[in-house]
């Protein structure tokens, strides 16, 4: 692989020839693109005192797509040449049959950056790379003595993309992403418990390679491990939460934002289907998902099927007022795309994905929120969960939580889960801080088989009378 420019319509495809073919794929088709694409990325893993990991991946293809009505055909190669491309021909056009639909209009042209393209893996030598998660495995024990296992990672890619359209046009964009996280294991009188914290978004590597940067990590890490040190079972019942700002948003993404993506309201299969222009949250919750912020894990300058990334309002003041839609959803439900039609890979067909979602600050005070409650729970941070999109009910694990009584926040809690559904949690809202905060760049979301990079967010919620999954009885 080379670390020239993607040029694909210079060095390895005729330009005229590939819309030749690409034309033929899409004649009588909906819509229909030629997407390319060429990644590059490096993950370094430093475990226990050690290098354990040091991979490099580079991969480039195209993948062909024919849209009908409903049905898509989807060829793809990690060849790139004029004899792969008609072999997926014949299959693209699979989906179209006779033909006789009209094509869709272009995507939108933009001039909008929103990152830069140099790629994060230059940014510094091999060994300076290993010298820092080094040095955060020294720190981290030094900085206390309970410390068994330290566990820091290094991640950065550099994806290509060129999207060839029937009319002729082509849309590029050069995507940098970097990330670092940091995971220690403490233990004291024979218990043992973890923290981790990261962070990263698209931009380079030398923020994340300065100490100033990931001795914050470190330190936050640690923190939460001392916390769970100390930690007791959480209680199960019904409790109301408040949920810090920031990461939880992660709840938010999963109950709420899988539901506002198009391909489920337009079959049905979403809790939210049918009630656009309807109440559908507590007043003074509105919920964005917006892919043009500069430098986020989640943003894209365009998706990938070349429509540029949009701030979409979804709930605005707790009204139902938008999907989130890649191309063939948005004809279908005769709307216009929003941005959001993203894919994994070459390989990968486009589906509507979130980018960055979160919700708006509203004007509570976070400290009188959990002033407020009489019994329930301080829940600050998140693990993973699981959802299921029709129903919208969810359960998430809690790495970082707290038992409130009578307004003041009490004993750390281990193993607290929420259990609810999204549609019915937003109905429960009853504050509001005015606190939003982003996730530091760590998301990724899977749907459908296809991983992307996602961004999450919110202000501190009370929520009332969630189901809280936990040891006691």
């Amino acid at each position: 692989m080379s670390d020239a420019p993607f040029r694909p319509f210079e060095d390895l495809l005729d330009r005229d020839a590939a819309l030749a073919q690409l034309r033929e794929a899409t004649a009588g088709a909906d819509d229909g693109e030629l997407f390319l694409e060429r990644r590059r990325s490096e993950i370094l893993s430093y475990d226990d005192g050690r290098l354990r990991t040091a991979s490099y991946d580079a991969s480039e293809g195209f993948g062909l797509r024919a849209v009908r009505g409903e049905t898509a055909g989807y060829a793809h190669s990690t060849s790139i040449d004029e004899h792969a491309l008609r072999r997926a021909v014949a299959t693209a056009r699979l989906a179209v049959g006779a033909g006789g639909g009209t094509l869709a209009d272009a995507p939108p042209r933009t001039n909008r950056r929103l990152y830069g393209d140099a790629d994060p893996m230059a940014d510094a030598a091999f060994p300076v790379k290993v010298d820092m998660l080094r040095e955060i495995d020294a720190y981290a024990r030094a900085a206390d003595s309970r410390v068994v296992q330290v566990t820091a990672s290094l991640a950065a890619s550099h994806q290509e993309v060129a999207i060839l359209r029937p009319e002729g046009d082509v849309y590029t964009d050069v995507r940098p992403m970097a990330r670092l996280n940091v995971s220690v294991i403490v233990e004291e009188d024979g218990r043992r418990e973890s923290g981790s914290a990261g962070g990263g978004g698209r931009h380079g590597l030398l923020d994340l390679l300065e100490p100033g940067h990931w001795t914050k990590l470190v330190d936050e890490a640690l923190r939460i491990a001392r916390v769970n040190l100390h930690a007791v079972p959480a209680p199960a019942g019904v409790l109301d939460v408040v949920l810090g700002p920031g990461w939880p948003g992660i709840l938010l993404h999963e109950a709420v934002g899988h539901g506002l993506e198009g391909d489920f309201n337009r079959k049905g299969s979403s809790a939210f289907a049918g009630l656009m222009g309807t109440q559908v949250a507590s007043k003074g919750v509105t919920v964005l998902d917006d892919g043009t912020m500069p430098d986020r894990r989640g943003s894209l300058t365009v998706d990938d099927e070349g429509t540029p990334s949009g701030k979409n309002v979804l709930i605005e003041d707790g009204v139902l007022v938008g999907y989130m839609q890649d191309r063939q959803n948005a004809r279908l439900m005769g709307v216009a795309p929003t941005g959001n039609g993203r894919r994994e890979s070459f390989a990968h067909i486009p589906m509507p994905r979130m980018t960055n979602t979160y919700m708006l600050a509203g004007r509570d005070d976070p400290a009188d929120m959990v002033a407020g409650l009489r019994d329930g729970i301080h829940a600050v941070g998140f693990g993973g969960g699981q959802v299921d999109i029709t129903s919208g009910k969810f359960v998430f694990s809690c790495t970082e939580a707290y038992r409130v009584r009578n307004g003041r926040r009490e004993e750390a809690l281990k193993g607290a889960t929420l259990i609810g559904d999204g549609a019915t949690a937003l109905q429960k809202i009853r504050a509001i801080g005015n606190d939003l905060e982003l996730d530091p760049g760590i998301g990724n979301c899977g749907k459908a088989g296809q991983w992307v990079p996602v961004g999450v967010g919110q202000p501190s919620l009370l929520i009332g009378g969630l189901t809280v999954g936990g040891a006691e009885a």
